[in-house]
């Protein structure tokens, strides 16, 4: 004979079961969604040059802002590209190593919404759902896009 051993609660594990003496599992945790969160992160804008303008003035005016937005301009495609690849082997390892480099550099040149599209992607990586991780990627890549452009046009021709 065995008996059930009510908790904490006052109830036994199995009192809101349908079967007698059979336990439910504990109900299971949605995954979040990036739905609500995608919507406030294309609400920001694309570049906030007030970030790069703030980087030089601590940076005493040497340039090496514009350098730094003149280099991730051109490293864009090559990081798109690593963290597709990654993204689409499901590598977790290395699909976190490119959207936290992307996250972080994007934030650096003031790439606002795509920095935090990044961080999103992250959340998904760690979480292993690379097949919503994957659905992202259109997104990312356009917005990357756009901040490329719009980096070049309102900070690196403006300031060159």
């Amino acid at each position: 004979m065995h008996s059930t051993d009510p908790g904490p609660g006052g109830k036994s594990p199995a009192a809101d079961s349908p079967l007698p003496g059979v336990a439910l599992p504990p109900p299971a945790v949605p995954a979040p969604s990036v739905g609500p969160s995608l919507e406030a992160a294309n609400l920001l804008p694309l570049i906030d040059t007030a970030v790069l303008d703030e980087l030089e003035e601590e940076l005493a005016g040497t340039g090496l802002a514009q350098r730094f937005a003149r280099d991730y301009a051109a490293m864009w495609d090559l990081r798109l590209t690593r963290l597709g690849t990654a993204v689409d082997r499901r590598d977790e390892d290395s699909a976190l190593d490119a959207v936290i480099s992307l996250k972080i550099s994007s934030a650096m040149v003031g790439g606002l919404r795509l920095a935090r599209l990044a961080e999103l992607l992250e959340g998904l990586i760690r979480q292993g759902d690379f097949a919503q991780g994957q659905a992202m990627m259109a997104g990312v890549a356009r917005d990357g896009a756009r901040t490329v452009s719009e980096l070049q046009a309102t900070y690196i021709l403006e300031k060159g």
